[in-house]
């Protein structure tokens, strides 16, 4: 639960095993879509209708905020849709919707409930921000902004005292890491234009994620742009200046992530969960800066840059289509069996060998993440150091294993260094 005074941290969850995570990480809110009607609508990660109930029940057990997204371009076709999922949005008790389009946002403060201004909306200036107070509480703004004009703004709404419909001060939300798009606050056409398939319906193909290479017309001349992906910028990055943003006023920290997998959430989390702590614990340094972004280097990303919040102006590209994470897994196997007397755990080998030593990860829809070392382990009944596929292993654990659990080892990989790889 948000602590009164400090930043709120808001989590992706894309389904349960996120969802899971990122409350064991330490989130004080979670963002979600539900079905087709989401800016990550072409994920397999989504809700249904019908898990909004158990979302919000896992959620208010642990004191966590839940905020739907419904920042789609919604046409004509999808407003009863629209208008249902509000209603049972209501109905089930979720905190709030982010939206960017009109009739959402209405709908939704006509039935009561609270709404958050989406990025899509490309909040960048004061009087901008006025208007919306008419309708919501939180606004999102432009991710182009300067933490400087950040600050401004937020100033602003001390200084007036701008509210929003429940009276409070509105509360200023940003993107605190995770992927950028090459787009103005994410508003693209470009897969739209290459393959009819809109990004601002949530079906992005991500195609600007991709080399090219430019041709001169008249002689046929190729050139490959220093070997860069000119259209996909580097992921987000504020941990290590997590302290001016802080000081900027603002309210909401977002981390995007709603494609990723658990212990990228879980990892992405606890690590701004501590960092946020060490600020208003007056222990945050460069130091531990260092540390946490290593840290977040061993899950999913494209590099790291600042972003716009520093004033820089040109972006920063990834060199390659796909992660630069120091670390990896590869899957192991399922769960089995847990004898509660005994807290042992029953894994079956599926594919590769685990030995003594391995750092392994766990994750279900129930289970989260959870991280451990294989230390004293049998197989098939056998005291072993190394268990080979096919193979039943037992071990101690300090948490339930469920049938539904897939286990996997941790390795590096080609970027990883000594300094970056706790394997």
């Amino acid at each position: 639960m948000k602590t009164i005074g400090k930043i709120e941290l808001m989590a992706p969850a894309g389904d349960f095993e996120s969802l899971q995570a990122a409350i064991d990480a330490g989130a004080d809110s979670v963002y979600f879509g539900v079905e087709q009607l989401n800016m990550r609508a072409r994920a397999t990660l989504n809700f249904t209708m019908d898990d909004l109930k158990e979302v919000v029940s896992r959620c208010s057990a642990k004191g966590v905020r839940t905020y739907l997204t419904l920042n789609t371009i919604i046409y004509d076709h999808d407003i009863p849709v629209v208008r249902t999922l509000l209603e049972k949005t209501k109905q089930a008790g979720v905190t709030a919707v982010i939206a960017s389009d009109q009739y959402v946002i209405s709908t939704a403060r006509t039935i009561g409930v609270e709404v958050h201004i989406s990025t899509q909306q490309n909040v960048s200036n004061l009087e901008s921000l006025r208007f919306f107070s008419t309708y919501a509480d939180t606004v999102v703004l432009a991710r182009e902004l300067s933490l400087k004009q950040v600050k401004s703004i937020c100033e602003a709404i001390k200084k007036e005292n701008i509210t929003g419909p429940s009276g409070r001060q509105v509360e200023i939300e940003m993107f605190g890491h995770g992927a950028l798009c090459m787009a103005i606050s994410g508003k693209c056409y470009m897969s739209l234009h290459a393959y009819n398939s809109s990004a601002n319906r949530g079906a992005c193909k991500q195609n600007c994620r991709k080399a090219y290479i430019v041709t001169e017309k008249e002689t046929g001349n190729q050139l490959e742009i220093d070997n860069e992906y000119i259209m996909s910028p580097k992921d987000l990055c504020t941990v290590d200046f997590l302290d001016k943003v802080i000081d900027a006023g603002v309210g909401v920290l977002k981390l995007e992530g709603r494609g990723r997998a658990p212990e990228y959430v879980y990892t992405v989390v606890k690590t701004y969960r501590e960092a946020i702590d060490a600020y208003y614990a007056g222990e945050y340094s460069a130091e531990k800066a260092k540390e946490w972004v290593e840290r977040l280097k061993t899950v999913y990303n494209r590099g790291f840059w600042s972003g716009y919040y520093l004033g820089q102006k040109m972006g920063q590209w990834s060199d390659n289509s796909g992660s630069n994470a120091t670390q990896r897994k590869v899957y192991i196997g399922k769960g089995l069996h847990f004898f509660p007397k005994s807290s042992v755990g029953e894994i079956l080998i599926e594919a590769f060998d685990i030995k003594k030593g391995d750092r392994l990860i766990i994750t279900g829809p129930t289970t989260g993440v959870q991280e451990i070392t294989a230390e004293d382990f049998m197989a098939d009944e056998k005291n072993v150091e190394i268990a080979t596929k096919g193979a039943h292993v037992t071990m101690k654990l300090s948490f339930r294993l469920r049938p539904s659990d897939k286990v996997y080892k941790i390795e590096a990989t080609e970027y990883a260094t000594p300094s970056s790889c706790s394997c």
